[in-house]
């Protein structure tokens, strides 16, 4: 009786009409479906005016067999899917299913996975080229004046495994044990060719195959190491055959303790990645390491746009501004008239170098830690050593200084937030420096694109 009512009471009430399983005769188009002003919209008309003859350049002219995915559209839907968070090329490929917006950009196309995954990696030189074209484009629109721009950096997860990765101390012990187990192998083997020399010749055995090769990655992680490690103590003034003492530019022995290692000998615990072996071992912001690149970024200050996305594999940011700069000029053709960096940038060498280079633009980088004493602040008597760092120390006693200064935090650091808590790019898809600098790249052009649809939507 009880269901009857309440089945009685449900057709007594009158619904808008649901028929899941009828189809319309003329479907609309799938436009329709999609608001005005979506940002699939924007990104396929400015996309449209971006010059993309560098991806057509890739293809040969042809018949109807074979014929490739138009570029535009696959640029399309790689930059919508950037700037909605969406990075893994399975995920996107199911997107070009499920979602309007990624079927209104693809115009009824359904690349698969490694179609995407592929396009991707075969024009990382040319997406490259669209994130200049993109922040000129900006410009023109009124939205980079280059009139202060602040640089940050952060650290953003490698795609390696820290289970696949060895320290140089285990990879020492690790050759010695492969080494004695190759020449056991091949002992056993010689015997047995001697033993059977009458029957058909025997293949390597596949375990010293797998050794062998073990083998040989380990060397070429250790000769990394070692080059990684020549190359530091280089910098720190240290040369080959210095005999562990510290030596002046004659190569005479002078004061100070003698180095604990050889020179391009790592220290135990430095450790390689096999599956990317460009990337670092680097401090976590929330404690602990992991391996990750170091991505360095300037936003100019009157939208929040990106004008240079950089990426490096060393972890700290002292030696990175002039990269930065250089870049800077290098996709808006101009200099900024004012930079801010934090304490990490501060090197009286860089302070020099780009003092020379960018006459026009006024660093402002701070000399300590914000809210914290400045005690590294040198003594005015240090001027002629540190004439950069000293005169840096005293503009920062005006309030102009100070008050420009607080700008930095709220332009720099917002799109890096934006970056990995908006659109969640908290680790790279691609392996290496190059490919990481090229996706890092993609990230901020998305969002770059993003961040004009939002200021043209008003």
């Amino acid at each position: 009786m009880l269901a009857r009512s309440l089945l009685c009471s449900s057709m007594s009430t009158s619904y808008v009409s649901y028929h899941p399983e009828q189809q319309q005769l003329l479907p609309p188009a799938l436009q329709d479906w999609l608001p005005q002003g979506h940002l699939a919209y924007f990104i396929s008309d400015t996309v449209d005016s971006l010059d993309l003859r560098a991806f057509h350049a890739r293809y040969g002219s042809g018949g109807s067999r074979n014929q490739p995915l138009h570029p535009a559209m696959m640029v399309k839907v790689l930059v919508y899917a950037y700037a909605t968070g969406v990075f893994s090329s399975r995920k996107i490929a199911s997107k070009l299913h499920e979602d309007i917006a990624f079927r209104v950009l693809a115009a009824g196309n359904f690349p698969a996975h490694r179609t995407i995954r592929d396009f991707r990696a075969q024009h990382l030189g040319e997406f490259t080229e669209l994130f200049t074209q993109v922040v000129r484009l900006a410009r023109e629109m009124g939205l980079v004046k280059l009139g202060t721009i602040a640089v940050d950096g952060t650290k953003i997860k490698a795609n390696a495994s820290r289970h696949k990765a060895m320290s140089y101390a285990r990879m020492q012990t690790t050759e010695a044990e492969l080494k004695a187990q190759i020449a056991a192998l091949l002992h056993k083997a010689a015997h047995t060719d001697e033993a059977e020399k009458n029957e058909p010749e025997l293949d390597i055995p596949a375990e010293l195959e797998r050794r062998q090769a073990r083998l040989a990655a380990i060397e070429e992680a250790k000769a990394r190491l070692q080059a990684r490690q020549a190359q530091t103590d280089t910098q720190r003034g240290r040369s080959p055959g210095d005999g562990r003492k510290p030596r002046d530019k004659d190569g005479k022995p002078k004061g100070g303790r003698p180095y604990k290692r050889d020179f391009g000998t790592p220290e135990p615990k430095a450790q390689s990645s096999f599956t990317d072996p460009d990337s670092r071992i680097m401090k976590r912001a929330g404690g602990g390491f992991d391996y990750q690149y170091n991505a360095q970024t300037a936003v100019d200050e009157t939208a929040h746009i990106i004008v240079a996305a950089e990426v490096v594999n060393t972890s700290t940011d002292v030696q990175q501004l002039p990269m930065v700069l250089d870049a800077v000029q290098a996709h808006t053709g101009a200099q900024p008239a004012q930079a801010l960096a934090d304490a990490g940038y501060r090197s009286e060498a860089v302070m020099s170098q780009l003092a020379k280079a960018y006459p026009a633009t006024e660093l402002v980088i701070a000399l300590g830690r914000e809210g914290k004493a400045r005690a590294t602040t040198p003594n005015p008597k240090d001027a002629n050593r540190y004439p950069h760092t000293v005169a840096m120390a005293a503009k920062f006693q005006t309030e102009q200084t100070q008050k420009d200064y607080r700008k930095r935090k709220w332009i720099a650091e917002p799109p890096n937030g934006w970056i990995k808590n908006v659109l969640g790019f908290r680790q790279f898809s691609m392996r290496g420096l190059e490919k990481a600098k090229a996706e890092f790249k993609l990230v901020c052009m998305a969002l770059n694109l993003r961040r004009m649809g939002a200021v043209q939507a008003g």
